[in-house]
């Protein structure tokens, strides 16, 4: 191996610095700047450890092998761990305001965290790091079915008004990175069609969603799940159930391209992911008797079909599901259903029980402050 030499260097006061030459070291008490640019700017053939700021993110980012991995500036971990907040759905009564909020590394029963702005079913979720986002829904009643609500995580209390969605819809798929928030497809009713629409929100400020691009499908009832870069959208009811799985880069705009499939076709399943690798639980399916138990997963960076995890405890239809770097989460899934289940995202396997939700619903959504996304 050559030697290198670097010379003619300048301090910071003028001064003429040292010549380097060959494996150097240095130690600074003050700081480097490493390079930057944008997700689009990143080199087309990195090596493993190569180091950058991604300014579309406002994070550094380091090449592993096959991914670009998020090093995070802070911790999203509060009490012990990351907390995921469940909203609104349906019991046999009717739509329900209700959030409810674990810790995610904990077992145990939700606790109450607040109320929704008005009570919704059929409604999506996303999420920052310190931001949870609910987006359209269903109220038999009546009402505005565009109203984006947030909330901050790690308090509790009553949601508050954030702005609205380009189009009033329900059973929209929901993800993000700690940006930005996507909700894609759903229901326009009336009259009761199927939309390919996708939108999104920057999380930290409050305002109306805008166009981002169309899914692959006019489709609702899609499960999503994302990393810091890509968002996945998977299955849904075109009207028929669908086994596609769609995706997007989070910080552009366009189209969505095809993934892969899903092991089998189904809709309202609930999505969640670490960094790596995404994870869609149950959902409804007329070749399986209706709910499904089914959890696929995939690997978010490729594209390609999704492989078998595992079981649910029980079938579930549209189960809130949220996650930590190491656990996805499930909660609800029909009228009376209070379980929430876990899994180890990483490994695969069936989900074990967790605790139960304050109320039993399905139709909610789910978010967290320590998904893959952030």
């Amino acid at each position: 191996m050559s030697n290198t030499k670097f010379s003619n260097f300048k301090s910071e006061d003028g001064n003429t610095g040292p010549d380097l030459v060959g494996i150097t070291s240095f130690t600074s008490p003050y700081y480097f700047v490493p390079p930057s640019g944008t997700t689009a700017d990143r080199p087309s053939n990195p090596v493993p450890g190569m180091l950058r700021f991604n300014t579309d993110i406002g994070r550094l980012e380091v090449w592993r092998n096959d991914h670009w991995a998020t090093i995070l500036g802070e911790s999203p971990n509060l009490d012990g761990g990351a907390r995921g907040l469940f909203g609104g759905g349906k019991n046999p009564s009717a739509s329900q305001n209700t959030i409810d909020y674990v810790t995610i590394s904990t077992t145990g029963n939700a606790l109450d965290f607040g109320d929704l702005v008005a009570p919704r079913t059929h409604i999506s979720s996303s999420s920052s790091s310190t931001r949870g986002i609910w987006a359209g829904g269903y109220f038999p009643a009546g009402g505005d079915r565009n109203i984006i609500h947030y909330v901050t995580i790690a308090s509790t209390g009553n949601a508050q008004d954030f702005g609205d969605l380009s189009q009033a819809r329900y059973s929209l798929g929901g993800c993000s990175s700690n940006t930005r928030g996507v909700f894609g497809g759903g229901y326009m009713n009336p009259p009761l069609t199927q939309v390919n629409t996708i939108d999104y929100i920057t999380i930290s400020s409050i305002g109306n969603a805008q166009d981002f691009g169309d899914l692959t499908q006019i489709k609702a009832g899609v499960g999503a799940c994302s990393s810091s870069t890509r968002g996945v959208f998977g299955g849904g009811y075109t009207p028929t159930v669908t086994n596609t799985i769609d995706y997007i880069t989070i910080s552009t705009t366009g189209n969505a391209s095809d993934f892969g499939d899903l092991s089998q076709a189904r809709a309202f399943s609930g999505g969640c992911s670490n960094s790596t690798r995404g994870v869609f639980s149950g959902g409804w399916t007329p070749s399986f008797g209706n709910n499904t138990n089914t959890i696929d997963f995939i690997t978010i960076a490729s594209t390609g079909n999704a492989s078998d995890f595992g079981d649910l405890t029980r079938t579930a239809n549209q189960p809130a599901a949220c996650s930590s770097a190491t656990r996805g989460v499930f909660g609800g899934g029909t009228d009376t259903d209070n379980t929430i289940d876990y899994v180890t995202i990483l490994t695969t396997g069936n989900a074990v029980d967790f605790g139960d939700l304050t109320q039993g619903r399905r139709n909610l959504a789910a978010c967290s402050n320590g998904h893959g996304g952030l």
